[in-house]
């Protein structure tokens, strides 16, 4: 396992350098870590993300007030280059601790305020595997442990729990924790944490007809524009793969709009359009062998940046390139791998800041004995990208 830059040597106030990396998308001091299974998952830390993580903790220390040091002086005060100094800056603003105000003008700090009550332990569940490295899960965590709270991370994530509420229940009862912040659950997780004595918080996830507070991009109107696009560049044969838990009892919002903007526009909604298909990898490329082997669709609107990625490579092993052969689409956009892709990936545009925001309210309204229940959704929008294009004459099978 490799070792993190030692960038610490160029910040004046830390003293003496230490390595640290991140604990799927967390600071952990290796010297101090504390259990075989979180040293196991250590990644390290790019250059930029070390600078963020300084910066983070010297806005909660109050170095700075009310606007951040211009990006030159930071440079030679920490003895890092402008370029690093730059993406630092950009991770936090993207995250809401910083706020752009225009050329030549300071950014402006947005910290969040410290409790006047004791702060909560919070524990996330996390979706997946992906969500733990994720940019939006380590923006939570900073924000919330910047409003004095204390966070700690389930044992294990809802899809190697089988999104199963007896297995969530098992694992809920070994933590003894009161206070959940879940990731993308399944309408029979989400019901089973607002029947329970818990505190609990949706982010994304099934949890819109439940007692339950929630918040989650609201991609109805996004989805809309791209069936309607798709069917402007000739496309009929659209299908949208999203995994089981937003498919089953009944279609989520999304998926609801996708088949209700088929027949808005001329397009007769099936089982052709929205394929049922288990919910582990193999399931999925069973299932992306099959579509292709008679009536090949020419337009795949994938619901998640790890399916598409998984869906272009497996294509593209088969000869099959988009926009020349097929259309496709990612419901969401990961910044990691999709920022220099050429052309750009069409996608389904939102911001993660308002979501953290609403949780941090929502643990602070908590921690002050006020209960909040309330449910916000954020804007999304269809960005087209360069991997859609006009209804190929013929797709070829696999």
């Amino acid at each position: 396992m490799g070792t993190a830059p030692d960038l610490r040597q160029g910040f004046p106030s830390l003293g003496t350098p230490t390595v640290f990396r991140r604990f799927s998308g967390f600071l952990l001091d290796v010297a101090s870590g504390s259990t075989k299974r979180r040293i196991a998952m250590l990644q390290v830390l790019t250059a930029s993300d070390q600078v963020a993580q300084h910066l983070r903790d010297e806005i909660a220390r109050g170095t700075w007030k009310d606007v951040m040091p211009g990006s030159d002086r930071l440079a030679r005060e920490l003895g890092v280059g402008r370029n690093t100094i730059d993406a630092a800056l950009l991770i936090l603003e993207q995250e809401g601790s910083l706020e752009k105000q225009g050329t030549g003008r300071r950014r402006r700090i947005l910290q969040v305020h410290k409790l006047d009550a004791p702060g909560l332990a919070m524990h996330v569940l996390p979706y997946d595997r992906g969500d733990i490295g994720g940019s939006f899960l380590a923006t939570l965590w900073n924000q919330l442990q910047l409003a004095g709270h204390r966070v700690d991370l389930a044992d294990k994530t809802l899809e190697e729990l089988r999104m199963d509420p007896k297995r969530v229940a098992r694992m809920v009862e070994r933590t003894g924790a009161d206070n959940w912040i879940v990731g993308g659950g399944s309408l029979e997780v989400l019901r089973w944490f607002s029947e329970q004595d818990l505190n609990t918080f949706a982010v994304c996830g099934r949890y819109s007809t439940l007692r339950i507070a929630g918040a989650s991009p609201d991609k109805t109107k996004a989805i809309a524009r791209c069936v309607e696009r798709l069917t402007e560049l000739g496309h009929n044969r659209i299908m949208l793969l999203s995994r089981e838990d937003r498919r089953k009892p009944h279609p989520g919002p999304m998926e609801r709009a996708f088949l209700d903007a088929l027949e808005s526009n001329g397009i007769q909604p099936s089982d052709y359009h929205f394929p049922d298909w288990g919910n582990e990898q193999a399931d999925f490329f069973r299932c992306l062998n099959s579509i292709f082997r008679y009536t090949p669709p020419t337009a795949l609107i994938l619901d998640g940046s790890y399916l598409y990625t998984a869906t272009e490579r497996h294509l593209a092993q088969k000869g099959i390139l988009a926009p020349r052969d097929i259309s496709l689409v990612s419901t969401d956009y990961n910044a990691d791998a999709f920022y220099w892709s050429e052309p750009q990936i069409s996608h389904i545009s939102h911001q993660w800041t308002p979501v953290a925001r609403r949780v941090v309210n929502w643990a602070s309204r908590l921690a002050r004995g006020q209960k909040d229940l309330r449910k916000t959704m954020t804007k999304a929008r269809f960005i087209e990208g360069g991997t859609i294009g006009p209804k190929p004459g013929r797709v070829r099978p696999i």
